[in-house]
């Protein structure tokens, strides 16, 4: 029987197991208790009431009591013992640099559609990391296949109410999502989804759709069998993601697959859209949604806000480009009739969405005094005529707008670059692209931003 501790490993275990490295501080917040003790960026916190965590999870859990007693180390390795006594509610005012403090559970599938192995050589090597782990799942929706999960894993998740992970599916066919996932545990997923329900326990699940290998009946078939799991008091499923693949020009040669053509991608859309009113007539909630790009490579009009309800997996493309029209809408109900200064612009989007846009940048472009130019790029970095905005890369920014007139500034989404980091997901620096661009770079997060980068909001007029 396994009888590890419930939030991590004690301080004073046997020096041969595996021990967690210490959570180093990357920010204090003011005013916080941490800041009170004295905590500084760089200080790592190694136990707390004896017990090392071993995530973010367990450190929650474990500064939950209103009794704490803290092993510190200084980057100097100063070992200093706090013990404190706060509300239970309170938090530390903590945030560091890793989730995981013992590391990552890596993928141990082989799936050939992988965007991990249909990447280049000689990248950052965190490009080349397969997270499979549970406890990422759990903290940021990340996707995980359950393959590897040994028996601690599961009664973790099970003691700790670890719900809901986001699981991809693919295929409920035994055979089939051993075949798709080179891995013969893989088979076991309708098994694991009855755990789920029967802890009450409760997953978001994604199907990436390869032609060929798993649409059409197939598609179906999964889809009817994760719905046994969709409906009571206490549903296991809450929500099914239908994704399609991406391909890109580095993926090993022989995989077996196609890229999703238009036809096809009208062709699934035929299949899923009927299934969601059957799942709204039984759960209440179409529960299927087709991620936006089905649309969009089909030349299809998206479906209108109201069809994807709470957005569940807006994360995964379910509603993004839907949600972000909307709050362009918004943003732009009331605009000025003209700026006290002319301004000119240009922003950058993937090709696969910009016809989207195109409407919301005639309506900003009415603005007297504004030159706003949408830039719809493609990816020669992964050979992809079709691709979305966090997709394009910094060579593909040089590639397709080096030479053109850009105006005074390029506005550049957030989703382009490394979280926290001004990195393009092929290396090259933000700074780099600026000057192989010759124009600054403005990184801009939502729509708000966006319009109020346009209008340059202190010299507007009404």
């Amino acid at each position: 029987m396994w009888n590890e501790p419930s939030d991590g490993v004690p301080l004073q275990a046997d020096p041969s197991a595996a021990t967690p490295q210490p959570a180093v501080v990357a920010t204090v917040e003011p005013g916080s208790i941490g800041e009170e003790l004295g905590f500084q960026p760089g200080d790592r916190l190694v136990a707390v009431n004896g017990i090392r965590p071993r995530d973010l999870i367990d450190l929650r859990m474990l500064c939950g009591e209103e009794d704490l007693a803290l092993e510190v180390e200084e980057p100097d390795g100063t070992s200093h013992h706090i013990e404190l006594e706060k509300d239970a509610d309170d938090g530390l005012g903590l945030g560091f640099t890793e989730a995981l403090f013992d590391g990552l559970k890596q993928c141990n599938n082989h799936c050939p559609f992988c965007f991990i192995d249909q990447q280049p050589p000689g990248r950052r090597s965190s490009l080349y990391l397969k997270d499979d782990d549970y406890r990422l799942s759990f903290l940021y929706g990340s996707y995980l296949t359950l393959t590897n999960l040994l028996p601690a894993d599961w009664q973790r998740i099970e003691r700790q109410r670890l719900s809901p992970l986001f699981v991809s599916v693919h295929a409920t066919a035994p055979d089939l999502r051993s075949r798709l996932l080179v891995n013969e545990r893989a088979g076991q997923i309708l098994d694991q989804i009855a755990w789920f329900q029967d802890k009450r326990l409760q997953i978001h699940a994604q199907v990436v759709v390869c032609p060929g290998l798993n649409d059409g009946d197939a598609l179906v078939q999964t889809l009817q069998d994760l719905a046994r799991f969709g409906g009571g008091d206490w549903p296991a499923v809450l929500s099914v993601a239908v994704v399609p693949v991406g391909l890109t020009r580095f993926r090993p040669d022989g995989d077996g697959l196609v890229p999703v053509t238009p036809a096809m991608a009208r062709r699934t859309i035929e299949l899923v859209e009927p299934l969601q009113q059957q799942f709204a007539e039984r759960f209440g909630s179409r529960w299927a949604w087709l991620s936006d790009e089905w649309y969009l490579m089909a030349g299809l009009p998206l479906p209108q806000r109201a069809s994807y309800e709470d957005l569940p997996q807006q994360e995964n493309g379910v509603g993004s480009i839907r949600a972000f029209l909307e709050q362009l809408d918004d943003a732009t109900q009331e605009l000025p009739a003209a700026l006290l200064k002319p301004r000119s612009l240009s922003w950058v989007v993937g090709s696969l969405v910009g016809p989207s846009l195109q409407p919301v940048v005639e309506r900003l472009r009415q603005v007297q005094g504004l030159d706003l130019r949408l830039q719809s790029l493609p990816s020669p970095y992964w050979g992809c005529e079709q691709v979305v905005t966090g997709l394009l890369t910094g060579q593909d920014l040089i590639d397709g707008l080096q030479g053109k007139e850009l105006g005074d500034v390029l506005l550049l989404p957030a989703v382009l670059l490394r979280q926290g980091q001004p990195v393009f997901l092929d290396d090259l620096s933000l700074e780099t692209v600026e000057q192989r661009l010759g124009v600054p770079l403005q990184v801009v997060g939502g729509a708000a931003e966006v319009v109020a980068s346009c209008l340059s909001l202190e010299t507007q007029e009404d």
